[in-house]
C-alpha cells in the first residue's frame, strides 16, 4: 500500500481588501482621495478592494503611508482594538517632496480631512518656492512663520512674513511662498476648503 504525502501549500497571500476598504472608509477617504495621495491608479485601488489583484510591496508601502499605519496593520486582517491615542513615528508621515523647487511639505492632518481641512509644515531652502495653481473656490491658506524670510504673493499681490507672524490669503486665486533670506525657512500651513 502506498503511503499519502500530504501536499505542503504556500499559505493564501493575505486578503488585504476589506482592510484596506474598511481603513480607507474610517478615514472618510473616496477611491479618488486615496489614489491622489498614494499615487495608486484608481482602478488599481478597486482592483485590490474587490480582492482581484494584491498589491505590491511598493504599492503596500504607498498606501500605507497615505492612510497613516504600518505595512503589518495594512496585511492584517485582524480588525485593532483603537487606542486612545494613536502615535505617528516620524518616518510614517506622509511628506510631498519638491526639491526640484526647494520646498518639502510634510502632510501633519489626517488624511480623512483631506480635501476639507488640511495642515502641513513647509520647509523651503534658501531661493525656494512653493508656487501654486488656484485651489477650489471659496479655499483660504494661513501661514504662520517659524523661521527664515518669506514672502507671500497672491494674485500679484506681494507680502513679507515676520517670524511669528500669520499671513490669512485666498487661495482660489495663483499664489505662491518663497524663502528670500539666505537661510532655511519653516512655516505651517493650514489650508481650509469651502
Amino acid at each position: 500500500m502506498k503511503k499519502v504525502l500530504p501536499v505542503n501549500r504556500p499559505p493564501a497571500p493575505p486578503e488585504v481588501g476589506a482592510t484596506l476598504q474598511r481603513m480607507r472608509l474610517e478615514r472618510g477617504l473616496t477611491l479618488e482621495d486615496l489614489s491622489r495621495t498614494a499615487g495608486v491608479s484608481k482602478s488599481m485601488l478597486s482592483q485590490i478592494e474587490r480582492e482581484t489583484a494584491n498589491p505590491t510591496i511598493a504599492v503596500a508601502w504607498r498606501l500605507a503611508n497615505a492612510l497613516g499605519v504600518s505595512i503589518a496593520q495594512l496585511l492584517s486582517s485582524d480588525v485593532p482594538k483603537l487606542d486612545p491615542i494613536r502615535m505617528l513615528e516620524p518616518h510614517e508621515t506622509p511628506t510631498l517632496p519638491g526639491e526640484h523647487a526647494g520646498y518639502i511639505l510634510k502632510i501633519l492632518g489626517p488624511m480623512e480631512l483631506a480635501g476639507r481641512f488640511e495642515w502641513y509644515e513647509l520647509t523651503l531652502a534658501a531661493g525656494g518656492a512653493l508656487v501654486s495653481t488656484s485651489h477650489d473656490p471659496g479655499a483660504t491658506e494661513h501661514l504662520t512663520l517659524l523661521q527664515g524670510s518669506v514672502e507671500v504673493e497672491v494674485d500679484g499681490s506681494r507680502k513679507k512674513l515676520k517670524v511669528g507672524g500669520t499671513a490669512r490669503y485666498e487661495a482660489d486665486k495663483n499664489h505662491a511662498i518663497r524663502n528670500t533670506g539666505k537661510t532655511e525657512a519653516k512655516a505651517l500651513m493650514v489650508v481650509i476648503h469651502r
